[in-house]
């Protein structure tokens, strides 16, 4: 009995292993029929050796009998995608480039590389690591530099770099849902809207727009510009007939404390003060549109409205005959003269307290700070982090042919005019151009429009435009194209180009069913289930800006561990404990190919029938 198992074990594997190498030419055919083109004008894209994990499960799936599974798993890991280096050393990483770039140009196929190594690269997150600093990434760009040598390549540099600076990790937890993309209006009901065709501004900052900060808060036209008038010495002492003043105030004034009176003035000073405070939040917050990927609205409410503020007349209410015998201030030289001291006065009185200094950061100083086009530097790590891309581009794109694409995140990540003054302070006018989606899943759609506004937006720019003034992807289409027709170079070639990642995006971004909603933290971006593999690798896209739809994100490999703002190890979505990032995810693997669009086919038709 033993031995016939044994017989049937050994016929099945050899049933498996020889069918596997028949599924393969119809599956890979099928799998980048789009990218097969012989034409000198389209680049035949590389395909990388797969993962030894994604091997083993395509074995396995062939052991139990599913072939169909097993087919298209083998389909996706066989066509053309990027090859990721960010953890090896310049040694290691030189001879890895150079054996990649070698390969592919024995195939006559184009690589593309992803270098990941940016010191704090994912804020610590999941992907966490990167260079040790300035100096060693350097080294390291310069090691792939040399790896790379004159072959021809197209490189996707720093995924994130760019959409998340260590300004952005304040946060920190790296959240896929952002006010853009929380916050974006239906499109019909925007193009419907008179108001949309006559206030760009007003589409373009829908959560200015929303904030109660903004809407509701009369702080900057009610609050004082100056300290009220001290009392008059000369004036009757006699307290008003119906105060205005609350229980509270009534009581405070009737202290018998010597120093009650400065105190007052010192807390009328102190409201004022507070109140230029709340109009320079009130002027940067409408500012600073969507800049972070997890700028909620923490501080949409402002605790010190002038609306819940005393007014300050009430604060400096006349003093009772009691509180003004003990304790009688004397009034400012450049109001009054001075009087002569008495007996019941002493001869120095403590002075009056000094007038507030300006608020060093207020919107008109904001307006003169520096070049628009570019975004303040608040912080070594930001600065250093522009120091390091730009290092890069200039290294790389003097190989010649080498295509550097800068990181721009995708379209429910960065408003239009949040990212290009990023990619304009990292070098995008030496770099070939930018690259959108990068292990995410915005759809082709979204993607292509929001790709042209921000290559729109950058060439207004390079002809002195300011790029708050671009169009947005929030405004209305109608609105978006007059905009265009209006500031847009009709060539393209004097515009920049961009790649997208179509690896995970065949059924789009993930939302949430509202029972996940209970986690702190939902984190979208992060292993959503039921995705599907997007449109195949090609460099023929039919679009004058688009070089190629790549596969840059290598489909089956985790995303991280996916806590979601829980303390694990499970991810509490797919109840179960995901792979570290990079890792295979055999269970992420098949929902990829079961849910493509447009889908796999694992056979190939016979022509005729």
């Amino acid at each position: 009995m033993r031995k016939r198992r044994k017989i049937l074990t050994v016929s099945t594997a050899v049933v498996a292993a020889a069918t596997l190498p028949l599924l393969i030419s119809p599956v890979v055919s099928a799998a980048v029929s789009e990218d097969d083109d012989e034409s000198p004008r389209v680049a035949r894209l590389y395909a990388p050796p797969p993962d030894r994990d994604s091997y083993r499960q395509v074995a396995r799936l062939a052991w139990r009998g599913d072939f169909r599974d097993s087919a298209g798993l083998l389909a996706m890991v066989r066509t053309p995608h990027a090859v990721w280096y960010g953890d090896e050393t310049p040694e290691q990483v030189t001879r890895l480039v150079r054996r990649t770039t070698r390969s592919a140009g024995w195939q006559e196929r184009l690589p593309v590389l992803a270098l990941y190594n940016i010191p704090g690269r994912d804020c610590g997150s999941y992907s966490s690591g990167g260079a040790d600093g300035l100096a060693a990434y350097q080294e390291w760009i310069d090691a792939v530099a040399e790896g790379i040598g004159d072959r021809e390549v197209m490189v996707v540099l720093e995924p994130d770099s760019l959409a998340l600076l260590p300004s952005d990790c304040a946060d920190a937890s790296n959240a896929e849902e952002t006010a853009v993309e929380a916050q974006r209006p239906e499109q019909t009901a925007a193009e419907e809207s008179p108001a949309a065709e006559e206030s760009p501004a007003a589409e373009e900052s829908p959560a200015a727009e929303e904030s109660p900060a903004v809407k509701e808060s009369p702080a900057v036209e009610a609050s004082p510009t100056e300290l009220p008038p001290l009392p008059d010495p000369d004036a009757s002492t006699a307290p008003p007939a119906a105060s205005a003043a609350s229980g509270a105030d009534e009581e405070a004034a009737q202290s018998t404390d010597a120093q009650s009176t400065d105190a007052q003035s010192t807390d009328a000073q102190s409201t004022d003060a507070q109140s230029n405070g709340a109009q320079s939040t009130d002027a940067q917050s409408n500012g600073a549109q969507s800049t972070d990927p997890k700028s909620t609205d923490p501080k949409s409410t402002d605790p010190q409205s002038a609306g819940s503020r005393p007014a300050a007349s009430e604060l400096l209410a006349p003093m009772p005959p009691e509180a003004l015998e003990a304790a009688a201030p004397e009034p400012a030289a450049s109001q009054s003269p001075a009087p002569e001291p008495s007996a019941e006065q002493p001869g120095t009185l403590p002075e009056l307290p000094p007038l507030p200094t300006p608020d060093p950061v207020t919107p008109e100083d904001a307006s003169d700070t520096g070049d628009l086009d570019t975004p303040v530097v608040e912080d070594p790590e930001t600065a250093a982090r522009y120091s390091e891309i730009n290092y890069a581009v200039d290294v790389l794109s003097a190989l010649g042919n080498a295509s550097v694409y800068l990181d721009a995140g995708h379209s429910g990540w960065h408003s239009v005019s949040s990212i290009v003054p990023r990619l304009i302070k990292a070098g995008i006018d030496r770099a070939t151009g930018f690259a959108l989606n990068v292990s995410h899943y915005q759809t082709d759609q979204d993607s292509a429009w929001y790709g042209r506004l921000v290559s729109s937006c950058l060439a207004y720019a390079d002809e002195g435009g300011d790029p708050e003034d671009c169009a947005e992807q929030s405004w209305s289409r109608r609105h978006a194209r007059r905009w265009l027709r209006h500031h847009v170079p009709d060539d393209p070639a004097r515009m920049k180009h961009y790649v997208t990642d179509t690896s995970r995006n065949g059924q789009g971004p993930w939302t949430p069913r509202a029972a996940t909603h209970r986690h702190s933290d939902v984190q979208s971006w992060c292993n959503p289930p039921g995705r599907g593999l997007g449109r195949r690798p090609t460099t023929r896209t039919g679009e004058a800006l688009l070089d190629a739809a790549l596969w840059v994100k290598t489909p089956g490999q985790s995303d991280g561990r996916c806590l979601r703002g829980t303390d694990g190890p499970l991810d509490p979505v797919r109840g179960t404990v995901n792979p570290e990032a990079g890792e295979w995810f055999p269970e992420q693997a098949l929902e990829l190919v079961r849910y493509a669009d447009p889908a796999v086919s694992v056979f190939r038709r016979t022509h005729g029938r």
